[in-house]
Parts: C-alpha cells; structure tokens; sequence
C-alpha cells in the first residue's frame, strides 16, 4: 500500500510529532472533527487556530499539497472512508470525556480501535513487510524488545515465531536487552516496538543490535522518528491515541496488527514447517491441559 494509499488524515497525524505549535494547531483542528473543518475557508481555519493564513498555507503544502481546494477534496473523501468504514459502529463523536456512560466507552473505544487497524492497514508499506519478513525467514535468532505497552507487543511476537520453531528472545528488561544486542551478529535480527519512536531505551537497543552487525526492524507510529533513524526496515502503524495515551489504545492494537501480519508472512514463507510446528505445539499444551482436567 505504502504512501499513496495513505489518507491525507493519515499523514497529519504522523506528522504531528515534527509540527510547530502553529502547524499543530491546525493539525489538531482536522484530526479532531475532520468533516467540519473540511468546509472552512483559509481564513476561517486561520482564525479558529489563532493563527496566520500563512501558516495554514505553510501546512497543506506540508502535507504535499500545491492548493487548498486540493486538500480539502482529499480531506472530505478520508472522511468518507471512515465513514465507510465504522458504519456498523454506533454513532459516536469526541474523545472520551469523564461523563461518558460505559456504554459510550465501548462505543468510542470500538471506533478508535477501528480506525486505528483500518488507517495501518491503508498505510502499511508491503514492500518494507516483505523485506522484515525475509529478514526473520533468515535469521539464526530474533531479539524483540519495547517498553511498557509496546514490550506486551515485543512478547506477542517472540511468542509466535517461538510456535513455528524460530528462535526468538523476548527482553523486559532495557539493560539486559542492550546486553543481548552486543552480541548479536550479521546472522541475527533485532526488531523493536515504540509508538513514537523516541522511547531511549528502545531507540539504544536498535542502535546497539545494529553496531553489533544485525539487521534491524521497528515497528513505529512515525518514519521520521530517531527508532526509525536505527532501522533497516521500518513498518509504520498508523494509531489513533486519545487523550488516555497512558494506556495505548489506538497504538496497541496497530502495533499487533502489523506483528500479526509481519507472523503470518513468515508462517506462509516457510508453510509445510510452521503448519507442522503449529499442531506440534498446540498438541503438547492441549495434551497436558486435558490431563491435568482429568
């Protein structure tokens, strides 16, 4: 899919990160009610932000677009997709606030989730996820690692590619990652998680594991960020996070989505082996639950 594919909502919110205060002002503007800013004028949008109609011109050509009307057309056609595609959803708007019932958090948490796994999958470059999965096809030994949420995702993986018989160490600790990472070599592939990609832990594990001749893969929600800056391969999810970023809605999910697809391309390349490694596993640990029930 790659680039062209991408929304234009897509590209605002992994740029956001890198935006002046102005630029994010407006960033902020489309992203939070896209269909109604979508029918502002120059100068309307300019006013609402607190800012100049430079800036906004400045913005849209950010996001590389030579005219205005341009980007709106573009922005009013990525509203359409979400539409699309949350039309079996609930109706739902806004972020979620401290009033809302249960019953509006899983409706908002649903839409979140959602888009965040439809706009990765929009923007997942394939070429990038072939070359990550040759890499892992590869490779003597594969060292996964990330901090916090993204080390559950760091784990997901190395639990799967344990399943069909690749040799695949997860690491929880940074200093005992870093450790790991000096002794890797040309034979083996170290891969990190970091929605931002500017986790230090994690950045230094990838900068380390590369220095000691390993190939490199992150899983981040942004290309230019210094995890990517560590990588031979980057695959970018493309998250949705709310203002309860401390708990990695949008971002976690993404980031299992990709590890999902980055399994499944492995498992399929090397087939006859990992259907084999599959019943093999399943059969021990379904073995020994029935016996213990018995």
């Amino acid at each position: 899919m790659g680039e062209e594919a991408e929304t234009v909502l897509i590209r605002i919110r992994a740029a956001m990160p890198a935006l002046r205060p102005s630029e994010r002002r407006i960033a902020e503007e489309f992203t939070g009610d896209p269909a109604a800013a979508a029918n502002l004028s120059i100068a309307e949008l300019a006013a609402r932000c607190e800012t100049s109609t430079t800036s906004v011109v400045r913005f849209y050509q950010r996001m590389g677009y030579a005219h205005y009307k341009d980007f709106r057309i573009d922005l009013t056609r990525a509203v359409a997709r979400e539409e699309l595609a949350t039309s079996s959803l609930p109706e739902v708007s806004g972020d979620i606030d401290r009033h809302d019932s249960l019953e509006g958090i899983v409706s908002k948490v649903a839409m979140n989730e959602t888009l965040s796994i439809a706009d990765t999958a929009r923007a997942l470059d394939i070429e990038a996820l072939g070359e990550a999965v040759a890499l892992l096809l590869g490779a003597r030994r594969i060292d996964t690692f990330g901090v916090g949420a993204s080390a559950l995702v760091g784990l997901d993986l190395q639990t799967k590619l344990s399943r069909i018989g690749r040799t695949a160490i997860n690491w929880h600790d940074a200093h005992a990652a870093w450790t790991s990472a000096a002794t890797l070599d040309g034979t083996c592939v170290a891969v990190a998680v970091s929605h931002t990609g500017a986790t230090t832990d994690t950045v230094e594990f990838l900068a380390i594991a590369r220095a000691s001749g390993a190939s490199t893969v992150a899983i981040t929600n942004f290309r230019e960020s210094p995890l990517a800056g560590a990588a031979d391969v980057t695959l970018t999810t493309a998250a949705r996070e709310t203002r309860f970023r401390s708990g990695a809605l949008g971002s976690r999910i993404a980031q299992l989505m990709v590890v999902d697809c980055l399994f499944t391309g492995v498992a399929q390349a090397s087939y006859d082996a990992s259907m084999e490694a599959l019943r093999n596993t399943y059969a021990v640990v379904h073995d020994r639950a029935v016996h213990k029930r018995g």
